[in-house]
């Protein structure tokens, strides 16, 4: 950590370790999703879809980072892809954002591409586990350096562990894979009852089997140790080497 940074990495350890802390943050979040807090938020004119502190600690990532580019599972409304847009802008040179969704409606499309920073975006439409679709996504990263992978499509253990083995090659050593509503794993399966995820096949049980698999990959604790309304738990994976 930056030895100006006013962080005190012990005390948001200690905040970690607080059950009465750690049982009350659970509890509003729970009660949150109730009035479908995350739809309160917006991006440059974008429904975005995402908890404030989710996006802070990616703005962390990415500014760390600083990817060539960011391949995200999952559009919806196309906030994220707006968010890692304006992020990318700012750091300047070739950088660009890969959206991918298995449908990209209509509307949200034409708002996406009329948008002021729509040329840093391009929109794949497919399956994101489809041979195909891997396949092009390969070949579209190939001229970037340094890749950053979101995952938030769909959560369920199969499909996200599919996601996982399919693009973890894309991050190299220092970059990072994140993987989007792992706190399902944490959520009663009465809050799911027309999904095919819920407790017990999630995003979160699909990483603890992606990382048994690799040395390349490692949950940053300390990015979960400073959250406490989070949907990614668990979730932000940094990379340790470029290969196994």
């Amino acid at each position: 950590m930056n030895p100006n940074d006013p962080r005190d990495p012990e005390l948001m350890r200690k905040m970690a370790k607080d059950p009465a802390v750690q049982e009350a943050a659970q509890k509003l979040f729970l009660k949150s999703c109730e009035y479908r807090y995350t739809y309160n938020f917006s991006w440059l004119g974008r429904p975005i879809i995402q908890y404030p502190e989710d996006l802070v600690a990616l703005q962390e990532v990415v500014w760390e980072t600083k990817p060539d580019l960011i391949v995200e599972t999952g559009v919806a409304h196309g906030g994220s892809l707006v968010f890692y847009a304006s992020l990318l802008a700012i750091l300047g040179g070739d950088r660009r954002v890969l959206g991918i969704d298995i449908e990209v409606r209509p509307h949200n499309r034409a708002a996406i591409e009329s948008h002021v920073l729509s040329r840093l975006i391009t929109l794949l439409e497919g399956s994101s586990i489809a041979q195909a679709t891997v396949t092009e996504v390969l070949e579209f990263s190939k001229p970037y350096k340094s890749v950053m992978v979101v995952l938030d499509s769909m959560h369920s253990h199969a499909h996200v562990l599919a996601e996982l083995r399919a693009y973890s090659p894309l991050v190299k050593a220092g970059g990072y894979l994140v993987v989007l509503d792992t706190v399902v794993e944490k959520m009663p399966k009465s809050f799911f009852p027309e999904r095919p995820w819920g407790p017990g096949d999630n995003p979160m049980t699909a990483v603890q089997e992606f990382l048994k698999g690799t040395t390349r990959f490692v949950v940053d604790e300390e990015i979960g140790d400073r959250q406490l309304l989070s949907v990614a738990p668990g979730g932000f994976l940094r990379c340790l080497r470029d290969r196994d």
